[in-house]
């Protein structure tokens, strides 16, 4: 009773104190509301059927819409539909339902049609995320031109529709909130034409809050709020101003003299000379946002021809490789005062993302030169193994002085010399993704949604087709099968399971996980980034200044 009216008296005491406690001053807005900054590169596909620049989704993330949508923690939320699509009991049938008096920035109703259409369309335009519909039933015709029609939607009423998948995907919920399936106003195709509706502000139709009102190609583009949009408020901004600019010395002359808003929207990234600037100079760094950018760089290894080979077999070679790698060293070389990157230590999975193990996480990520050498030596007593080692990049600056920092680190701690060679990127990809040609390599992943399947079946799964290693684990194969099929809060445990099984076999060796820069002015509120994706313009604001 003694140690509850000491708490009680406590709360009470507390209260009084917070009671008197001034609110924080409400903001004062500035009297433009205009948000401003540079791309290097102008948006190159504004039909979303056709995207794949990370820039042209970031910033038309704001004029299209669709089902979901993710905030600013990478959650998944509703958008057009009503809510969680319901699934049938064999785990095939998903049914969305959608919102009542949901509108495209003309005024045309959004209805079941206009998403089937959509989808229809953009599966069979085959862009370079086409892929994303292959689970749905029907996609195979669709793909090869045979029809234009996925079997697997169906329309129920004018707000409710059905996609029925060839296997279970647990991983379809996310897939949902993808650039694809955003929707796209039928009518205003029809009338301007498929490949010309999106060329013309006009009639570049989209539902998201903000539309395109001006474009001078190759120059700028302008947007606006739009008026009465039917998802309520649009925010602060009355106008979005972006600049094609690829000369980053005067972006960043520009943003000083308060013409930019900010820099690294469309996920720019900031010459090393100038993030180290701002990241080291006290009176600047306040400006400066780094977030995890989902990029993993890794040393790959043939796990089926040459030294390396063998989950059992190769396994002490590798893991020796990869414990002589100071990723601290690595990364003080490379990642421009932790501007661009930090050290991977983690997993295959970059920090920020579901399926990231944890900080330290990786004991081959665990640098110990002597234990190394000792592991290595054991393995390859007499050097034969590793007589003559190469290690393959694609070409690329950062690339070659990766390979010099490993070779230079691989000498001085194992004693082996290590060859750097460069190929073209294609050959490059042709060689390492088709044929597994290459013993050790240059290896990453930028991840195109916010599940570990994103990553697992397409570089570790058996006949993966971007991983270059051939690495075949039955074991590792039916955990993430199982977890695929699982909605992702119930799949975790078992990507998790899959992630420990790669870093503690040292399939390969992770290096770096990558970093996305915000340059922003202290008077812009709510701009920058997470993991994945730009803020919504909907959250930024300029401060009177």
């Amino acid at each position: 009773m003694r140690g509850l009216a000491s708490t009680l008296s406590a709360v009470v005491l507390l209260s009084v104190c917070t009671s008197n406690t001034p609110p924080p001053p409400a903001e004062v807005l500035a009297t433009d509301q205009t948000l401003s900054f540079p791309i290097a590169q102008d948006v190159a596909d504004l039909d979303p059927a056709q995207m794949s620049s990370p820039t042209d989704v970031d910033i038309f993330r704001n004029v299209f819409s669709g089902l979901y949508k993710f905030d600013a923690a990478l959650h998944e939320v509703p958008d057009i539909a009503t809510g969680p699509a319901d699934l049938s009991a064999d785990g095939l049938t998903y049914t969305f339902h959608l919102r009542h008096g949901a509108t495209f920035s003309n005024g045309d109703p959004i209805t079941a049609d206009d998403f089937i259409y959509s989808w229809n369309r953009a599966a069979a335009k085959q862009g370079d995320s086409a892929g994303v519909f292959s689970v749905v039933a029907g996609y195979s015709a669709v793909g090869s031109g045979r029809t234009g029609t996925l079997s697997g939607l169906v329309k129920v009423d004018d707000y409710t529709f059905t996609s029925t998948l060839n296997k279970r995907a647990g991983y379809w919920p996310t897939l949902v909130g993808l650039w694809p399936f955003w929707v796209v106003d039928r009518k205003v195709i029809a009338a301007a034409g498929e490949d010309a509706w999106f060329t013309k502000p006009e009639t570049l139709i989209g539902s998201g809050p903000f539309r395109l009102t001006a474009r001078a190609t190759g120059q700028s583009l302008d947007f606006e709020p739009v008026p009465a949009w039917y998802g309520g408020k649009t925010g602060a901004l009355k106008r979005i101003h972006i600049d094609v600019l690829s000369d980053q010395p005067a972006q960043v002359s520009r943003y000083e003299s308060g013409g930019y808003s900010l820099i690294g929207y469309g996920r720019q990234v900031l010459a090393p000379d100038i993030a180290v600037k701002y990241a080291t100079d006290p009176k600047l760094a306040g400006q400066l946002t780094l977030v995890p950018a989902g990029l993993t760089y890794w040393v790959g290894f043939n796990l089926k021809t040459g030294p390396f080979a063998g989950i059992d077999s190769g396994r002490a070679g590798r893991h020796a490789f990869s414990t002589a790698i100071d990723r601290k060293a690595l990364a003080d070389a490379l990642c421009s005062e932790g501007t661009s990157c930090t050290p991977a230590t983690g997993g295959l999975i970059s920090k920020g993302l579901d399926g990231y193990l944890g900080d330290g996480a990786d004991p081959s990520a665990k640098f110990d030169a002597v234990a190394a050498k000792a592991e290595y030596q054991a393995w390859d007593p007499n050097g034969v193994k590793v007589k003559d080692l190469t290690f393959t990049y694609d070409t690329n600056p950062f690339n070659k002085a990766l390979c010099t920092n490993l070779s230079q680190q691989w000498e001085k701690n194992l004693g082996i010399k290590v060859g750097c060679v460069e190929v073209d990127r294609g050959n490059f990809f042709d060689n390492r993704n088709g044929r597994c040609a290459y013993t050790a390599f240059r290896q990453s992943w930028s991840a195109d949604y916010n599940n570990p399947q994103d990553w697992f079946d397409y570089l570790f799964a058996t006949g993966a087709t971007s991983g270059g290693s051939c690495y075949a684990n039955p074991a590792f194969d039916t955990l993430v099968a199982g977890a695929d099929a699982k909605p992702l809060a119930l799949g975790l445990p078992d990507y998790q399971v899959a992630g420990f099984l790669l870093v503690n076999d040292s399939i390969f060796a992770a290096l770096v996980y990558g970093r996305q820069q915000y340059l922003v002015h202290p008077y812009v509120i709510g701009a920058g980034g997470n993991t994945l994706y730009d803020f919504d313009w909907t959250k930024a604001r300029i401060l009177k200044h």
